[in-house]
């Protein structure tokens, strides 16, 4: 018992002395570069899906199914 009391104090200790935790501007900029990295990525991809999705049918005809549509055989 005295080993787990021991660990908590340490791991308290050692988040409390020896972290060092961000400023709330660098953790603004950080959440921004994330959101804007997320956003990028998921349009990348949408794109890839849209492009992709697209299957001639016949002469002048397409459709678009896109990943989900091969994935679930919509």
């Amino acid at each position: 018992m005295k080993k787990i009391v021991n660990y908590f104090k340490d791991s308290y200790h050692e988040l409390t002395q020896k972290v060092t935790w961000p400023s709330w501007d660098e953790l603004q900029n950080s959440a921004i570069v994330v959101s804007v990295a997320s956003l990028i990525i998921a349009l990348i991809v949408f794109l890839m899906d849209f492009i992709f999705g697209i299957q001639h049918i016949s002469f002048g005809e397409f459709i678009w199914k896109g990943l989900l549509g091969f994935l679930y055989g919509a």
